[in-house]
């Protein structure tokens, strides 16, 4: 049985043979004649209904001039990737008045999570303790919050950073009005 790399490749093989043959500007026919491998079998090959032989794939790649282990190869991660603010993942029912939305990279879930919190003027989220050794970095960037964590409670204004323990209860409150932090959640 192949394995999943193995399996990920060939899944990749018949649109990265359409795309060269396409900016080559080559017909089917073309391709065909330049190859020794029948239209039908390219056009088989393209649309995923056949795979090739290494000597038939190996004709069609010289025929495409194209490298033969890069069409097999994982596609490149972008250097940056995007995620519009409309894109951007939100909760819902956690807390009161308070809206957030996921920053973070869903594969980050669990070790670090990163979230961008609005709150209504009294609004609150108040959290029961995550897994121990847990620990939260709060930002404010906008207006005025109360940061509970255990016994200890503290006020920030916009600029402030609070480090604590999330282990424990913790709660985030707007204090006078509108509020909008930065919180990082990171697990050990």
């Amino acid at each position: 049985m192949p394995e999943p790399a193995a399996d990920d490749a060939l899944s990749r093989l018949p649109a990265r043979l359409r795309e060269a043959r396409q900016r080559q500007g080559l017909s089917l026919d073309a391709v065909a004649r330049l190859s020794g491998v029948s239209r039908s079998m390219v056009s088989q090959i393209e649309r995923g209904e056949s795979s090739p032989t290494v000597a038939t794939l190996w004709n069609l790649t010289r025929a495409l001039q194209v490298d033969f282990a890069g069409l097999l190869e994982a596609p490149e991660s972008p250097a940056i990737a995007i995620v519009t603010a409309a894109q951007a993942p939100r909760i819902a029912g956690h807390g009161t008045g308070c809206q957030i939305t996921i920053l973070s990279p869903p594969e980050q879930a669990g070790r670090l999570e990163v979230y961008d919190i609005t709150l209504e003027p009294g609004g609150a989220l108040e959290s029961e303790p995550h897994d121990a050794g847990t620990r939260e970095q709060l930002t404010v960037l906008e207006g005025q919050v109360t940061v509970r964590a255990g016994d200890d409670c503290r006020s920030l204004g916009p600029g402030d950073t609070a480090h604590y323990r999330a282990d424990q209860p913790h709660s985030i409150t707007a204090a006078t009005g509108a509020a909008r932090v930065l919180l990082i959640v990171e697990a050990q």
